[in-house]
């Protein structure tokens, strides 16, 4: 697993992304916000055909953030927005209005982002050390 010469892959130091690629992950930041708020809108309105889609969109933005950026820090970048803002929409607020009822739809959505959050940031496309498909030590 050596990278041209300079040492195994974890061996190497960190470095700051580029400016391009923060740029993208603060973009999936906050895509994973507004599909974390449509989401949350629309399995309460159509119950099982809404919970699926807002489940469906929460996962084809994880692994369409892992595979936009080539690592799997695009797939915790939306899923950080995500999060946030469905952990801050199920607070009630001082006036009594909620978002989230204590219904089984509610909590199907926050569990299951959750077990999608994981699923695609752990399948997410992450980076493989270059060199030929020949085994190591050959």
């Amino acid at each position: 697993m050596s990278n041209a010469g300079q040492g195994p892959l974890l061996a190497q130091p960190l470095q700051r992304p580029s400016a391009g690629r923060a740029a993208a992950y603060v973009g999936l930041f906050l895509l994973g916000a507004v599909v974390g708020l449509a989401g949350t809108l629309v399995q309460a309105a159509w119950f099982p055909g809404g919970l699926l889609l807002a489940l469906a969109g929460a996962a084809g933005t994880f692994l369409g953030g892992a595979y936009a950026t080539g690592g799997r820090g695009g797939a915790v970048a939306p899923v950080v927005g995500w999060i946030v803002t469905v952990i801050l929409l199920t607070a009630p607020r001082p006036e009594g209005d909620f978002l989230f009822s204590a219904g089984g739809g509610s909590y199907l959505f926050l569990l299951g982002g959750m077990a999608l959050a994981v699923i695609c940031a752990t399948i997410g496309a992450g980076r493989q050390p270059r060199g030929g498909p020949a085994r190591l030590g050959k």
